[in-house]
């Protein structure tokens, strides 16, 4: 398997990245935002995910290690391909994806082009099972449980989900941790 890939990209698309790597160029397809963080003749170091088929081998690539594993986690819910985890790692940062799994909120995922109301509570009901036991190790951050608290908090003003997560998800990664200056943070989202 091809666990990591580093090189110069040297074409990119939407959500796809050619990096050469010892004179071979290889396409990587990745979430749409990691393809726009990146310009021609820079150099990039993702981590991958090979997916082998009868007819076709593709290569899947993200900035984290923790994406990669959630993403290889997606793939294994019934219904849900590679190109669909990837849309929904394009769509969804991984924090929201873990709120909206560990808080089992299935509706976030609707918004997905792609996922039905079956496939949205697949995904919650399997990944749950998988999630919940890394944040009770302490695996996943405590970040993520004040963030759970701040959707309930925007919710409780009347916010919809995916407004919340939306206001979560634009705080800057050195925001303060504590409920009251995140949520500050958060209602300032609204009023730009």
């Amino acid at each position: 398997m091809i666990a990591s890939i580093k090189g110069e990209v040297i074409d990119k698309s939407e959500n796809s990245l050619v990096i050469q790597v010892g004179g071979v160029g290889l396409r990587v397809n990745v979430p749409v935002a990691l393809a726009a963080s990146y310009e021609h003749g820079e150099h990039a170091q993702l981590f991958t995910h090979l997916v082998v088929r009868e007819d076709n081998l593709s290569l899947y690539g993200f900035d984290n290690a923790e994406a990669r594993s959630l993403f290889q986690n997606l793939i294994t819910v019934n219904g849900v391909g590679p190109r669909l985890a990837l849309a929904i790692l394009s769509s969804l940062s991984v924090d929201m994806i873990y709120q909206a799994v560990l808080s089992e909120q299935a509706q976030l995922f609707n918004q997905v082009p792609g996922i039905g109301s079956k496939t949205a509570q697949k995904i919650v009901l399997y990944l749950h099972d998988k999630l919940k036991p890394l944040m009770e190790a302490g695996v996943i951050s405590a970040v993520r449980d004040v963030n759970h608290e701040l959707m309930d908090a925007l919710a409780g003003l009347g916010y919809s989900v995916l407004e919340a997560q939306t206001a979560i998800q634009s705080l800057p990664k050195d925001a303060p941790q504590d409920l009251e200056s995140r949520l500050r943070l958060a209602l300032q989202f609204f009023t730009r």
